[in-house]
């Protein structure tokens, strides 16, 4: 049996107790002994009279009755509503018992939310095998400041005072065979802003050796479900895919990135502004796709792996 961590005594020290107790040592003294209360001491002196060794093994917490608890039947049955998709309030009008008891029955079967009764959703992990076959984009606002806030000064002091400044919004591209990053703060996310930095991410990539984007995926924000948006994807002669709604993982990579920025640009050290935090978005760009090994990209980063996919996909005409 696993003895907690945190045990004062185990079935061993038990035993010595015992052990010193038969041998004429006051049972203040074993107490000392051992760093324990004397009541401690006593309890394990009378079980092991009683019960003799079985009696200085840990026991189960559990109560020897439980009358609030249902009967094995009647268990089985309020799972079988659940797995019918019951609701518990329904579950214990059909059974006749109070919800909280059915609560305690869903929970235990591992059943306390109906989305356990919803199959797993499969892994969406693919990779694109050629650069600008899908360029995945998306938006983040981030608040403006004009001075540390209390995260970084520990000081509430006149925040308040401080509030109001306004928001940036952070736009992203990502490349999703190379994981090519390109990014940009703008004031706002309206189709205008995106349709624009759209047209700047493909004239990025291009200056990158990728010359055409396939594919560009976003979510189904007001930016890029706009007329001017949708315009620059035709004048790119891309197709516009859009992730189901509700459903962020499809756009896993550009969620990723977003994540990576915050952790590794934003708010990795104590900026005096909002300013001075955007000024440093292109250093981290250049050091995300030339010096970062990506650890899906097998320690590559993102312009060594644009260079050996775009060697691999050039034609052989000798072939």
């Amino acid at each position: 049996m696993n003895v907690h961590s945190l045990a004062r005594t185990t079935p061993r020290s038990r035993a010595l107790i015992v052990e010193r107790q038969r041998s004429g040592i006051a049972e203040a003294a074993i107490a000392e002994q051992l760093g324990v209360h004397r009541k401690t001491v006593r309890k394990w002196v009378r079980r092991g009279a009683i019960e003799g060794p079985a009696g200085l093994l840990d026991r189960s917490s559990r109560p020897h009755r439980s009358p609030t608890q249902l009967p094995e039947e009647w268990r089985d049955a309020a799972l079988a509503l659940r797995r019918l998709r019951f609701t518990q309030h329904r579950i214990a009008g059909v059974l006749g018992v109070t919800k909280s008891r059915i609560q305690r029955v869903c929970s235990s079967g591992g059943l306390a939310r109906l989305s356990a009764l919803d199959p797993p959703q499969p892994d969406n992990r693919y990779v694109r095998s050629r650069p600008g076959e899908l360029i995945h984009v998306d938006t983040k606002k981030l608040g403006q400041f004009t001075r540390p806030g209390h995260r970084v000064t520990g000081n509430r002091h006149g925040q308040s005072a401080s509030r109001g400044v306004g928001w940036h919004f952070l736009h992203i591209a990502i490349d999703d065979a190379t994981r090519l990053a390109y990014a940009e703060i703008l004031p706002n996310e309206r189709g205008v802003s995106c349709a624009a930095f759209l047209r700047r991410t493909a004239a990025f990539f291009a200056r990158h050796g990728i010359k055409r984007v396939e594919r560009v995926m976003s979510d189904n924000g007001s930016g890029y479900v706009s007329r001017v948006f949708g315009a620059v994807v035709r004048e790119l002669e891309a197709r516009h895919i859009r992730t189901r709604p509700f459903t962020p993982r499809t756009n896993g990579k550009a969620e990723r990135l977003i994540q990576t920025m915050l952790r590794t640009w934003a708010y990795v050290r104590p900026y005096e502004t909002s300013n001075e935090r955007s000024a440093a978005l292109p250093h981290w760009l250049v050091w995300y796709n030339r010096q970062r090994p990506h650890g899906s990209l097998e320690a590559r980063t993102p312009l060594e792996t644009l260079r050996m996919l775009s060697r691999d996909n050039v034609p052989n005409h000798h072939s």
